[in-house]
């Protein structure tokens, strides 16, 4: 397994090494000790699991206070692109994006840390997404910023006139009018 920095502090791309043989692969997709030897620490306590189709854009979300999750992120089937947004009070790095191409194919995983806004778009006919969370869900503290914020700028490399997004996203702030 290979953890690597990104070029935000906290946020970790981890590539775990896969066994092929003529049977399928094999692969270690979590081991506590090697992410605490790679500075990924946390009791996590919840998992999550999600299936969407082509053009689903979800997020960006993220639990506030005492709720907040740092997350393990991969794509068990198709592809997806992932963002993660800094929104920690004082940040040098507030309001910069993480953006990644997660696939069951490239295997690789995202971890990022309490404090960060999360989201993705599915740029395959379906995805299976996989959250692994260092805490419970609490929906009181749900909240979230516009995928279309243009302080963010993100390119979600879909067609967005065929963008399938949830009203309650549609109706989130942007990141400057977010109280933290």
């Amino acid at each position: 397994m290979t953890v690597r920095n990104t070029c935000i502090p906290g946020v970790f791309m981890i590539e775990p090494a896969a066994f092929e043989d003529s049977r399928g692969y094999f692969f270690e997709s979590f081991n506590l000790k090697a992410f605490a030897e790679a500075g990924i620490t946390g009791d996590f306590v919840q998992d999550n699991q999600s299936r969407s189709v082509r053009f689903v854009l979800r997020g960006l979300h993220y639990q506030k206070g005492p709720w907040a999750q740092a997350k393990i992120v991969r794509v068990l089937r198709g592809t997806v692109l992932d963002a993660a947004v800094d929104i920690r009070k004082g940040s040098p790095s507030f309001g910069r994006c993480i953006i990644e191409e997660l696939s069951g194919e490239n295997r690789r995983q995202l971890y990022i840390p309490r404090g960060f806004a999360h989201g993705f778009t599915v740029l395959s006919d379906s995805a299976e997404f996989f959250y692994k969370c260092d805490n419970y869900y609490n929906r009181e503290a749900e909240a979230g910023i516009r995928f279309d914020d243009p302080d963010l700028n993100i390119n979600w490399k879909i067609d967005m006139s065929r963008i399938i997004i949830s009203e309650k996203d549609l109706k989130l702030p942007f990141l400057k009018d977010i109280s933290l």
